[in-house]
């Protein structure tokens, strides 16, 4: 358990710098019109929001340092 939370722990701490830098998105297909059967969509390239990068350094971060401070 305790290997377990602290490659959880890493894990997330990275993935919450990635996103914080920037790296982060997202495709998002809306559909613009449709016609009968026709349809014309439009994909947008979405940024991941900075707070979730921020909550997975602070989550990520607090889930490593409980598996290097765990006592079993």
């Amino acid at each position: 358990m305790r290997a377990g939370l602290i490659i959880i722990g890493v894990v997330l701490l990275a993935a919450g710098i990635w996103v914080t830098v920037g790296n982060g998105s997202y495709k998002k297909t809306d559909t613009v019109a449709k016609l009968g059967p026709a349809q014309i969509t439009a994909t947008h390239d979405k940024a991941i929001p900075q707070w979730v990068g921020i909550a997975g350094i602070v989550i990520g971060g607090v889930l490593a340092v409980g598996g290097f401070l765990s006592k079993r």
